[in-house]
């Protein structure tokens, strides 16, 4: 009998444990494939397992639309989950939690991929939900949903000034004030030789 509750033990347990989804809050959105959210009293960062999204810092195409495709998504759901993978770290280098995110009962993985809001990658063993990321990734590129299009629009730059122009900016600024004090010091020696005679 004891041997039958140790199979039954052994079988049963690393399912639930697979398996597990945990509640989670949304704190912000950062980019297509990352998320800052409350969990376990923690404001934690996550990576979406498995995929990889345009970069905004970097400026790639597409990286606003992914980024704004996952809050849409994480927001207008009810409930977020994230769940851990047993074949993969919990945490990336970064210090970063490696993760499933659920909306409600939507992947959010898997809604990016088959929309083209983000690729397959980082696969460094056989993930729970990998065969069906990739089959969507397929479907995305035969439709040549956004990434995969041939259109690349734009990313909207912000009036980012390179280091160049803000040191002519200062040396400029630097060079109007100096003027200023000299303005200032000639008035006031004109001033002075004016009252003496």
């Amino acid at each position: 009998m004891k041997k039958v509750i140790l199979v039954f033990i052994l079988l049963i347990v690393p399912i639930n444990v697979y398996a597990k989804k945990e509640e989670v809050k949304l704190e912000k959105c950062i980019d297509g494939d990352t998320i800052s959210i409350k969990y376990k009293n923690n404001i934690e960062k996550v990576r979406f397992l498995a995929i990889d999204a345009p970069e905004i810092d970097k400026e790639e195409p597409y990286s606003i639309e992914s980024k704004e495709f996952t809050c849409d998504i994480l927001k207008n759901s009810k409930k977020i989950y994230i769940e851990f993978d047993t074949n993969s770290d919990n945490k990336d280098k970064y210090d970063r939690l490696l993760a499933w995110v659920w909306a409600d009962d939507k992947l959010v993985q898997t809604e990016l991929v088959k929309n083209g809001y983000a690729k397959v990658a980082y696969l460094y063993d056989e993930y729970k939900y990998t065969s069906d990321l990739k089959e969507f990734e397929s479907y995305a590129k035969d439709k040549k949903l956004n990434i995969w299009s041939e259109y690349k629009p734009k990313v909207k730059k912000e009036n980012k000034k390179s280091k160049k122009e803000i040191i002519l900016d200062r040396i400029s600024k630097s060079y109007e004030i100096i003027v200023l004090v000299i303005a200032g010091i000639l008035a006031l020696i004109t001033l002075r030789i004016k009252i003496k005679k």
